[in-house]
């Protein structure tokens, strides 16, 4: 190339066009903290001790289960309430699982409703909350269990 005295040469500078991405990367960890001491935190249940039984897992749903947990003292709670500490009546359980039954059945989605009883609930209890399962219309029903743990091999 030819230059003379009347052409400028062109700068060797170029304007840097790439984007400094460490802010954002700051940003995702500072997010990511946040997400990990939060999510613990957003799991509610009432918490219940689970009979010990060895039983295969169900498959896995797409949506998200009906539980209802009966504590030691036959109290009924359930995970789709609004508040799902709030132990709820006989009536109130049976007219929350039909609503919620009915919303699924109009989407076209298949229910899948568990029961959690605590071990020292009676029996009779457990199975009081069966019937009123039934009674919202409730065709097949799970029960929760935890495996036991592993006693060692011989």
């Amino acid at each position: 190339m030819y230059y003379s005295k009347y052409t400028r040469k062109r700068s060797s500078r170029r304007a840097i066009s790439e984007m400094n991405v460490v802010p954002y990367i700051d940003v995702m960890l500072v997010l990511l903290v946040i997400f990990m001491i939060a999510t613990p935190l957003l799991t509610p249940g009432v918490k219940v001790q689970l009979p010990q039984a060895e039983a295969q897992s169900l498959e896995d749903h797409s949506n998200k289960p009906l539980i209802i947990s009966v504590d030691e003292q036959g109290r009924y709670y359930l995970n789709a309430n609004v508040n799902p500490e709030q132990a709820l009546n006989a009536h109130d359980l049976v007219v929350k699982v039909a609503a919620r039954l009915q919303i699924e059945k109009s989407q076209g989605q298949k229910s899948v409703v568990m029961v959690k009883g605590d071990t020292h609930a009676s029996y009779g209890q457990v199975v009081g909350a069966m019937v009123l399962l039934q009674r919202a219309g409730v065709a097949q029903v799970g029960l929760i269990t935890q495996n036991p743990p592993d006693q060692g091999a011989a």
